[in-house]
């Protein structure tokens, strides 16, 4: 039966506090600006003037008087070279013009002004988005963080509100930083309900990656169909944990730097010498409970499915949630309303239950069922293995001889009717053929087939021969 724990908010377990790594969702502007075409070249853009070459003329002498006389005579010219008084001019002299200076052109110095202005506008900008994060950015932790806190996500918790859970908790600086990191890794949308070991003061990307982590969940407990309290041993020596046991594991996590657990002797403790009422045993149920073997008086009440388990609760606590979480279990299976209808109380249907559960697999459980009423309302021992071995603390399909002459309430071979109480936990399968047994004449069952499939039979020589093919078939 897969039943959900119990998903009230585990208040937080104090631990001290530590720094954690930087906030998510905070982002750096990109720096295109600044290259974004870069600067026009200056030899396609710019207008070059014409240089302009200078080329020398012929230079005129104009002649000058005699101091002496007024007859021609020769001549000097500028120069001071004489000449012949012909009135040739002298060849010209060559001169090459320097190049002139090129000066930048309207492209060109546009180009340069745009950079400068990007530069300046990337940096303007760069700078006031800094500031602005500054100023607004959520309030988040750096790191890792330290310290121990378990904190519990309840059934049907929106991001935003697992996220104040930890706020509150003191394990991330705020809400809106577990959104903003939350918002990186959509698998924060699957987070289960139940209790997580955290650290305090976390980054909130720490938290988002630590909620996700398998290793982090704690306090979930399984209990499966025909698990008894107490730890059983196999005829090889091996030993399956008991529901005490489960739930003890189930109870650990790391408080103040150590790790802390309900103890299986606190447990047995808690159920032996609290009242049954104050545990939280139903009403239906109170009196047998309370007239059962003490450290046996839970048996059966807590039925197979998934539970949660709060670690820093103490014994007594854990065991007043997982009843209150069974108990809605037990009745809304219909045992209350369907036991009158059978002619037994709703305990007794239960401990019939833990019979089924023990002896048959899903497909026999009807035909079963049907065994033990017939059995019952004859007047017949029961004649189970599973009854016998269950004070011993023993799964095994078959007893001894020593063991089924051994006295007691749970020698069905030797006691008529039902056991005080049931000897294991009976799943939702077991259960609903409790209340509904399939009719039929049959009073015998034995495993015949090495899948568990038991062959049925109404009187005793049918039955001997269901056993030699059981033998032959090597079921047992």
């Amino acid at each position: 039966m897969d039943i959900d724990g119990p998903t009230t908010r585990l208040r937080s377990v104090p631990g001290s506090s530590v720094p954690g790594s930087g906030g998510a969702g905070s982002g750096v502007p990109g720096s295109g600006g600044a290259g974004a075409g870069g600067a026009p070249d200056a030899g396609h853009d710019a207008e070059t003037a014409p240089i302009r070459i200078a080329r020398a003329g012929p230079v005129r002498h104009e002649p000058t008087a005699s101091s002496g006389s007024g007859s021609s005579g020769s001549a000097s010219d500028d120069s001071g070279n004489s000449g012949s008084g012909s009135g040739d001019d002298a060849p010209p002299t060559r001169r090459r013009a320097a190049p002139a200076r090129r000066s930048p052109g309207r492209g060109q110095r546009r180009g340069v002004l745009l950079l400068a202005v990007a530069v300046l506008l990337v940096a303007v900008l760069g700078g006031a988005y800094y500031l602005f994060r500054s100023l607004t950015a959520a309030p988040d932790f750096d790191g890792p963080g330290e310290g121990d806190v378990v904190v519990q996500v309840a059934d049907g918790d929106s991001t935003a509100a697992i996220g104040r859970t930890l706020e509150s908790s003191g394990v991330v600086a705020s809400v809106a930083a577990f959104l903003d990191a939350a918002r990186e890794d959509e698998r924060i949308l699957g987070v289960q309900p139940g209790s997580y070991q955290m650290r305090a003061r976390m980054s909130a990307a720490a938290a988002v990656e630590r909620l996700l982590d398998p290793e982090a969940r704690v306090g979930q407990l399984e209990i499966r169909g025909g698990v008894q309290l107490d730890d059983t041993s196999a005829p090889d020596g091996t030993v399956a944990p008991g529901v005490l046991s489960l739930i003890s594991r189930a109870s650990c996590a790391r408080l103040d730097g150590a790790e802390s657990c309900v103890s299986v002797d606190d447990l047995r403790a808690a159920m032996a010498e609290t009242d049954p009422a104050e545990l939280g045993v139903p009403s239906w149920a109170l009196e047998a409970v309370s007239a059962a073997d003490p450290v046996r008086r839970l048996e059966g009440l807590l039925v197979p499915g998934v539970y949660e388990v709060e670690p820093g609760r103490s014994a007594v606590e854990v065991l007043q949630a997982l009843l209150a979480t069974s108990t809605a279990q037990l009745e809304a299976s219909g045992i209350v309303s369907g036991a009158a209808a059978m002619g037994y109380t709703p305990y007794e249907v239960l401990v019939i239950s833990s019979l089924v559960e023990k002896e048959g697999i899903t497909p026999d459980m009807p035909e079963v069922a049907r065994v033990i009423y017939n059995r019952l309302g004859a007047g017949q021992r029961l004649e189970l293995d599973s009854t016998v071995n269950y004070p011993l603390d023993l799964q095994a399909l078959r007893t001894t001889a020593e063991d089924r002459a051994r006295p007691g309430p749970y020698n069905s071979y030797a006691t008529a009717g039902l056991p005080p109480t049931p000897i294991a936990a009976a799943g939702r399968d077991a259960i609903a053929a409790a209340l509904a047994p399939e009719p039929g004449p049959w009073f015998f069952f034995v495993r015949c087939q090495t899948d568990g499939t038991s062959c049925f039979a109404e009187t005793f020589p049918e039955h001997t021969a269901n056993v030699a093919l059981a033998r032959e078939n090597g079921a047992f």
